[in-house]
């Protein structure tokens, strides 16, 4: 049961007795949903400090200012995104490329306001530095990991694995994004992302002859 003092804690004062990797989130998740909710012009120091309960000075140590959240938001948002590609797991490698698309799904509709700041850039003015623009890539190439496996396995021709990583992160990308803006609504959204999903893989396949046997069968 928890007290009526513990309930009665602050966001900054619940995360600060958490450490500082949990003050670090919360603060974060609270300014991306201002931007989400208020647009970007609520991005502010004030504003972020009075969500959470915390002085701005709170806020200048640990990102130096609102340049500072804004890439700590845009890294944030990739760090969530690499944690879930990370997890997907398969016993063949096209299995765990389907499980990788299911959690780049997953990951986006459960962090909406990180995707908008990651891809829809909000934040007017706002460029990553070269090394927040490189740390992006990590969920791009743990899918291009993925993808030469499969080339080995003889699933998929034998091309350039970074371009089919590429298309694939297309299709994905562009299924997600059109779910998220609700275009069309969102009816039967998870099954017209699976048969995408399995129609951009299919493009990349190696003929039924050429294929290593599965060795599971």
């Amino acid at each position: 049961m928890v007290s009526p003092a513990t309930s009665a804690l602050s966001p900054y004062a619940t995360a600060q007795a958490a450490g500082r990797e949990s003050l670090r989130r919360t603060l974060l998740d609270i300014a991306s949903l201002l931007i989400e909710r208020h647009g970007p012009e609520a991005l502010t120091m004030r504003r972020i400090a009075a969500e959470a309960g915390c002085s701005t000075s709170v806020l200048y140590t640990m990102f130096g200012g609102k340049a500072g959240i804004a890439e700590a938001l845009w890294r944030e948002g990739f760090d969530r995104l690499s944690a879930a590609l990370d997890a997907a797991t398969g016993d063949h490698p096209l299995e765990r490329l389907g499980a990788m698309g299911r959690a780049y799904r997953a990951n986006a509709l459960a962090n909406r306001s990180y995707y908008a700041v990651m891809f829809q850039r909000p934040i007017p003015g706002f460029e990553p530095s070269p090394e927040a623009y490189e740390a992006s890539l990590t969920p791009l190439r743990a899918l291009a990991d993925t993808v030469v496996e499969c080339i080995r396995a003889g699933v998929f021709r034998a091309e350039d694995p970074e371009h089919i990583a590429r298309v694939l992160w297309a299709a994905t990308h562009g299924a997600v994004s059109l779910e998220l803006a609700g275009y069309e609504g969102a009816v039967d959204a998870e099954h017209r992302f699976d048969d995408l999903c399995a129609a951009a893989a299919a493009w990349f396949m190696a003929p039924v002859g050429n294929r290593l046997p599965d060795p599971e069968r």
